[in-house]
């Protein structure tokens, strides 16, 4: 039974799945992803990209066979699968993931504000300023988070074309030598990716969203495709822009790259870029904070405009208490690695768990 159930007019469209899945990928780890990622695979970390990304087709497809079985959104799955109390308890942890994952992306893009552009400006003010955005946008309901998300993809593909811009001071023997790692390596590489590719799992929370949602796998796929060649993209241009020491040391290379392009009327064109990333990062934090509401409204029968303001109220209270660059090591830890280890262990379990029970039901 769906016990998720959601009246149609509040549904999108399939269609839509590929946008809310690839924004929700695209997000804050783009800007420096390299970094931790040249340390362990060097020029073959274009390899460690693709078997994230092979890994994340795998997962949307758990996700989908899961609600092939049990209609509905995890809230339901867990139920089915450990009954009403223990349910609950996984729930929560997901909830509490949600949120985190919101809080992160919120508080690490302030962070570059601060250090690129307005350093003496309290961080309580930027995360005031969004979470009152990210409220305003709620309120809409799913169908507007998705027009926002759709918006932010069309408006911010043009960033893609500026790193173009930095082949014009490329080396590309700096590819050479490939194939030099161990599978090891390139393992050790996809877990360093995997912050980059996480956010396909905000699936688990919207399907219910979605008219006709088993039709929508397609597009969730493609989505998710797209997010890693622009990654393995992106991987590549900081390759031949950066020698490897500089790309092991260099904190935000994709804007590093940005910060060279020079226009007769644009002195500071990262500013640009840092400004715009904004449109980027709405969605990230719009869908995750909707995502940990919408979880609590399930579990507690409130209004979800209730557990939004605590939720808002708590991550401001952590940007005025708590904001500096040890919340933000402690937060990505959270999510990287034991949140992904979390959901990359639980969602099979949870497969098999709720696939044994079905069967036992036919007998």
């Amino acid at each position: 039974m769906n016990q998720a159930g959601v009246n149609e007019k509040y549904k999108v469209s399939p269609f839509y799945v590929f946008f809310l899945v690839h924004s929700m990928q695209t997000g804050i780890g783009v800007l420096s992803f390299q970094r931790v990622l040249a340390k362990s695979t060097g020029t073959d970390g274009w390899m460690s990209i693709l078997l994230a990304g092979l890994i994340v087709h795998i997962f949307i497809w758990i996700i989908y066979k899961i609600f092939s079985i049990v209609p509905g959104d995890i809230i339901s799955a867990n139920k089915q699968a450990f009954g009403k109390w223990i349910g609950n308890f996984f729930s929560l942890l997901f909830v509490f993931y949600f949120l985190i994952l919101g809080m992160t992306v919120m508080i690490s893009y302030i962070n570059i504000i601060h250090v690129w552009m307005f350093e003496e400006v309290g961080s309580w003010a930027f995360s005031l300023a969004f979470l009152i955005l990210i409220y305003y946008i709620n309120t809409g309901g799913f169908r507007t988070i998705t027009g926002i998300t759709f918006l932010s993809n069309i408006l911010t593909y043009w960033l893609l074309f500026v790193l173009f811009y930095a082949l014009k001071y490329s080396e590309f023997t700096n590819l050479l030598p490939m194939f030099t790692h161990s599978l090891l390596d390139i393992m050790k590489g996809t877990r360093e990716t995997s912050l980059t590719l996480i956010g396909f799992e905000l699936i688990l929370m919207f399907y219910p969203f979605i008219k006709d949602a088993e039709t929508s796998q397609k597009y969730a796929h493609a989505g998710a495709f797209m997010t890693t060649l622009i990654t393995v993209f992106v991987y590549v241009v900081s390759l031949v822009f950066y020698s490897q020491k500089q790309l092991v040391l260099n904190i935000w290379p994709t804007l590093t790259m940005t910060s060279i392009v020079e226009l007769p009327f644009i002195q500071r064109f990262e500013y640009i870029d840092i400004s715009w990333w904004a449109i980027v990062i709405i969605p990230n934090m719009t869908i995750s904070l909707w995502a940990a509401s919408r979880g609590i409204k399930r579990l507690f029968n409130v209004q979800q405009k209730y557990p939004l303001w605590g939720i808002s109220i708590f991550i401001l209270l952590i940007n005025i208490f708590v904001f500096d660059i040890d919340s933000i090591y402690v937060l990505n830890k959270i999510i990287n690695p034991y949140g992904v280890l979390f959901i990359f262990v639980y969602l099979p379990l949870l497969l098999v768990i709720i696939y044994i029970k079905k069967m036992r039901n036919r007998l």
